[in-house]
């Protein structure tokens, strides 16, 4: 390929590349390059959002190049402060083990496990002394790290700064030097730490590294952008009918940037779908159902993507409720020292909302019914066998066949 065919595989997907000439500049040696992307394992998750930017690590791989996959097991118990308005929750070093543990074999269901090389950045900052902080603090000025919006705002507005987050971008700048990055990849919140890590590799004598932005993917709800905590996600772990079933709920403007973020379709392709639901020649239902399909092929297999759909056309479409529901075990964390069974808790235990609250607002909003009947009482309780057999319905799109 051309240094102008590479640049335009990466380039999709992606808002800033600081700089584009210096890219083209590493490009041109020939040489593999170190494409870093740091990961905080703050949830057990990998979610379509951030999926953006292992793939577009995977489009380096494609091209040649090692993915250096950074595990902040050391920076996750700080608690990155980007686009944050109060102090993140630190950590325990317990949470975050079992964190890292859940997410470390997901990455392989899109980066080629052979060009990759995983670092966890405990291992050097771990190892630092007061001595060396204090000398890496040096290298910093106060005015520069108050140069983040987040932390500009919060300081106008007399909300506190721990002292703590005004370390993470030179934690996360010292893995750029440790590792010696040609390239780092982030998303748009990002952009202030990376830039720590190219002055920081500057005065380490090094190249300072490219870095390569990409946009924050907006969740299903179609407001806030995909976040676990917030319950707006698709994990690349969901189950096909779950995957389709979540991709056909998000709202009809989000389907020309979940195409290009979250599949392989060709531009020229994803622009022709969108004239056609523009100008009333395609329904944009057909257009979600092929983006669902596209997800659901990529994390699955393409034979997944059409047995998702042809449920999907059978379940929903024609207004049934599925004859084969997936089969699901009523696990015993949701039964209580009762016997019984709220289900509230039966949501969360079978992963169907990521906590109890958000499990209560589901029910109360009418989205969770037994057997296609509403159940918006948070007090009722059922003892096993009442449950076994029927279908729990969350949301519009997961069913449950309940099992013992």
């Amino acid at each position: 390929m051309t240094i102008e065919q590479q640049l335009q595989i990466l380039r999709r997907g992606t808002t800033e590349i600081i700089s584009e000439e210096d890219l083209a500049e590493k490009l041109k040696t020939g040489r593999p390059l170190r494409i870093k992307l740091g990961v905080d394992p703050t949830a057990k998750d990998v979610t379509l959002g951030w999926a953006v930017v292992l793939r577009k690590l995977r489009d380096f791989q494609k091209l040649g190049h090692t993915a250096c996959l950074i595990i902040g097991d050391f920076t996750a118990m700080i608690g990155d402060p980007s686009g944050k308005s109060k102090t993140r929750k630190q950590l325990s070093r317990e949470e975050v083990e079992a964190n890292v543990a859940a997410v470390s074999e997901q990455v392989y269901k899109i980066l080629d496990r052979e060009k990759t090389e995983i670092y966890f950045n405990k291992d050097w900052l771990g190892k630092m002394g007061f001595e060396d902080v204090i000398r890496l603090c040096s290298r910093m000025t106060v005015a520069r790290i108050m140069e983040r919006d987040d932390f500009t705002k919060r300081f106008t507005e007399n909300r506190p700064i721990a002292m703590h987050e005004l370390l993470y971008p030179l934690c996360q700048g010292m893995d750029s030097v440790e590792i010696k990055a040609d390239v780092e990849l982030g998303g748009n919140d990002q952009k202030f730490n990376n830039l720590v890590g190219r002055r920081l590799q500057e005065e380490y004598g090094q190249q300072p590294q490219v870095v390569l932005l990409c946009p924050l993917l907006v969740g299903t709800d179609g407001k806030e952008k995909m976040s676990q905590s917030l319950g707006n996600y698709v994990s690349i772990m969901d189950s096909p009918n779950d995957m389709y079933g979540k991709t056909m709920s998000i709202p009809d403007e989000l389907m020309q940037n979940w195409f290009e973020l979250c599949t392989d379709v060709p531009l020229s392709e994803i622009e022709t779908l969108m004239e056609r639901c523009q100008s009333g020649e395609m329904n944009p239902r057909d257009a979600k159902r092929r983006l669902a399909v596209e997800i659901v092929s990529l994390y699955h297999s393409p034979q997944a993507g059409l047995e998702a759909d042809d449920y999907f056309v059978q379940t929903f479409s024609q207004r049934q409720q599925p004859v084969e529901a997936e089969p699901a075990s009523i696990p015993a964390s949701a039964v209580g020292d009762d016997g019984k069974i709220g289900l509230s808790g039966l949501v969360v235990a079978l992963g169907l909302a990521d906590s109890n609250g958000n499990a209560k607002k589901l029910m109360q909003s009418g989205a969770v019914s037994l057997d296609g009947e509403k159940v918006v009482d948070l007090t009722q309780r059922f003892s096993a066998d009442e449950l076994v057999g029927k279908v729990l319905k969350v949301g519009k799109h997961q069913f449950r066949k309940l099992t013992n």
